[in-house]
């Protein structure tokens, strides 16, 4: 019998030991229940939850965490003071990802922070951070890969397509995202 041609993922295996299988099953049967079901108002108790399971949060009652975000590992999500997890955000953070004081991530957006190194049949696991800067603010539908730094006080554009870092203070849209103009600082009021 000839031998089979290599093909994606051939003797691909789970880059996690059984323990941190185990333990992010029983996160997300706690996503599924207790924190997805807890009332709207209550950030504070879902970001001491994610606490609990490991995420850097400082002062859980300075951020806001949405019911419907997903978050795959909270031991790898970093939540400064006045961050923003918005409306059915997925956070896919197989690698860390960082919201920096004020960072606002609106409605459905989906950051992930891992990929698969697609030049071995086996598509290994390969994992970057993400960082939010301070004050930045991703609109609605926004995606940012593996391994990009969104600078301080930038504006990402509805449904752009972030692959690369973003310089601080612009306004940056598209697909792929890429900075259009200066952002001013917000006034006061």
């Amino acid at each position: 019998m000839p031998e089979e041609a290599p093909f994606l993922g051939q003797n691909c295996i789970t880059p996690y030991p059984r323990r941190v299988i185990v333990r992010r099953a029983l996160w997300s049967i706690v996503q599924a229940t207790v924190f997805r079901w807890s009332p709207r108002p209550w950030h504070g108790f879902r970001a001491c939850l994610l606490r609990w399971w490991g995420a850097d949060i400082a002062a859980p009652d300075q951020v806001v965490v949405f019911p419907t975000a997903r978050i795959t590992f909270p031991e790898f999500l970093t939540l400064e003071p006045r961050s923003m997890v918005g409306r059915n955000v997925t956070l896919y953070n197989l690698g860390r990802i960082t919201l920096r004081r004020g960072a606002n991530l609106s409605q459905n957006c989906h950051l992930c922070a891992g990929s698969h190194d697609f030049n071995r049949w086996s598509m290994p696991l390969v994992t970057a951070p993400i960082v939010i800067g301070e004050n930045a603010w991703l609109a609605a539908d926004v995606f940012v890969g593996p391994g990009v730094t969104i600078g301080e006080l930038c504006v990402v554009g509805a449904r752009s397509v972030v692959v690369r870092d973003l310089p601080p203070r612009k306004i940056c849209v598209g697909h792929p995202c890429r900075p259009v103009k200066d952002r001013t600082a917000p006034a006061a009021g």
